[in-house]
């Protein structure tokens, strides 16, 4: 068998496109959390800690040279070491929001499973049921 066709059996096989399905949405999802973290929850977070911007909390861990901005930007152009603990704290409150989020959907998806009720039991084949007879009679 060629390399090219034990490419394709992998590729087409419906594991590996559930996966690249999974990673595209998961994809547009963490940016849908990018954005409720930074554009809705964020601002809540500022207004009620005194206007708390977590992305711009830092140390520098080097000498500034002179005329460079203290803003986290600024002296990371300008090759400043910087411990950045804010971005981190970002990315943590987006996880934790992220986990939160897939916990309840799983969470819900479970408690559908169990709302289900148990399908009806199949009916018995033909020759199973004909069976079944014959045993009754003879029986009697």
């Amino acid at each position: 068998m060629g390399m090219m066709q034990e490419f394709k059996e992998f590729a087409v096989k419906g594991n590996v496109i559930d996966l690249a399905v999974g990673v595209i949405i998961g994809g547009a999802f963490g940016k849908i959390v990018d954005s409720v973290v930074g554009d809705l929850i964020m601002p809540v977070v500022g207004a009620v800690f005194g206007k708390l911007d977590f992305s711009s909390l830092f140390v520098v861990l080097g000498a500034v040279p002179p005329g460079t901005a203290t803003t986290l930007d600024a002296l990371k152009k300008a090759g400043v070491p910087v411990f950045a603990y804010g971005s981190f704290i970002t990315v943590a409150v987006n996880f934790t929001i992220l986990a939160f989020v897939i916990f309840l959907m799983i969470k819900q998806i479970n408690r559908l499973k169990r709302a289900q009720p148990a399908p009806a039991p199949a009916p018995a084949p033909e020759d199973v049921l004909l069976l079944r007879e014959i045993r009754d009679s003879l029986k009697k």
